[in-house]
C-alpha cells in the first residue's frame, strides 16, 4: 500500500478541510496507482487543498503533476447561514467566499506549489475546453444533482482506458448524506464502463474498463 510520507500526511492533517484520514489515505493510494499510467491526476472540488496535498504528493512521486479545478466562491453547503460555512474564508471587499488564498498557503507550507497546476473557474465550462486525457479524476465538488452529473458527465469522458475515477461523499443511506454523488456512482457502475476497485467509508475508487459513461 503506498502511504505518504509523515511530512505529507501532518500537511493533510493540519489543513483546513473535511476528508478524514482514512479516506485521504485511500485517495492517495488510488493516486499512486493511477499515476502508473504517466497522465495528469484531476481534482474537481479544491476548497482549500486539503486533499490535494495527496493527490500532488502521487504526482510529485511520478513526475506528473495534479491538476485542481474550483471556482474558490465555495459550494452551496459552504454559504452563510449554513452547515459548512466559514467566515475566515469570505474575502472581506465583495463580501464572497474566496479560498483561492488559503489553497495557496496550504500548497505553500506544505512544499508542493510546483506540483500543482490550479484551474479557475466553473467545472462544467473547464470540462468543456480540456482537450487531454486524464490518469484520474476525482470528483469532490458540489452536492446537488446539478453540480455532480456535471461534474461526472464534464470530465469522465477524459478519463483514459485503465483510468482511475474517484468518487467523495457516497452515502447510500439518505441519513448520512446528500444523494447526488450516490447517484453518479451507481450510473459509473450502471455505465458497464467501470468496475469498482476499493471502498473506504464515503470514497468509491473505480477504474475505467470500458467506452462511455
Amino acid at each position: 500500500m503506498a502511504s505518504p510520507k509523515p511530512e505529507t500526511l501532518a500537511a493533510f492533517e493540519a489543513a483546513k478541510g473535511f476528508m478524514p484520514v482514512r479516506e485521504g489515505l485511500a485517495l492517495h493510494e488510488a493516486a499512486t496507482a493511477a499515476a502508473a499510467l504517466g497522465l495528469p491526476l484531476l481534482e474537481v472540488g479544491t476548497y482549500c487543498g486539503r486533499s490535494t496535498i495527496l493527490l500532488a504528493d502521487a504526482a510529485r512521486e511520478a513526475g506528473l503533476c495534479a491538476i485542481t479545478v474550483d471556482h474558490h466562491r465555495g459550494s452551496e453547503e459552504q454559504q452563510p447561514g449554513w452547515e459548512y460555512h466559514d467566515p475566515t474564508v469570505v474575502d472581506p471587499e465583495v463580501g464572497l467566499m474566496d479560498t483561492l488564498p488559503t489553497f495557496r498557503r496550504t500548497l505553500h507550507k506544505a512544499g508542493l506549489e510546483e506540483h500543482v497546476i490550479a484551474v479557475v473557474g466553473r467545472s462544467p465550462k473547464v470540462a468543456a475546453a480540456w482537450g487531454g486525457p486524464l490518469g484520474l479524476v476525482f470528483i469532490d465538488g458540489g452536492h446537488t444533482d446539478e453540480h455532480a452529473t456535471g461534474d461526472y458527465e464534464g470530465w469522465a469522458p477524459h478519463l483514459a482506458p485503465g483510468g482511475t475515477l474517484v468518487i467523495h461523499d457516497v452515502f447510500p443511506d439518505p441519513a448520512d448524506g446528500g444523494q447526488a454523488p450516490y447517484r453518479i456512482y451507481l450510473r459509473a457502475l450502471a455505465s458497464g464502463a467501470f468496475e469498482e476497485v476499493s471502498v473506504t467509508d464515503s470514497l468509491r475508487v473505480l477504474r475505467r474498463t470500458g467506452t462511455g459513461i
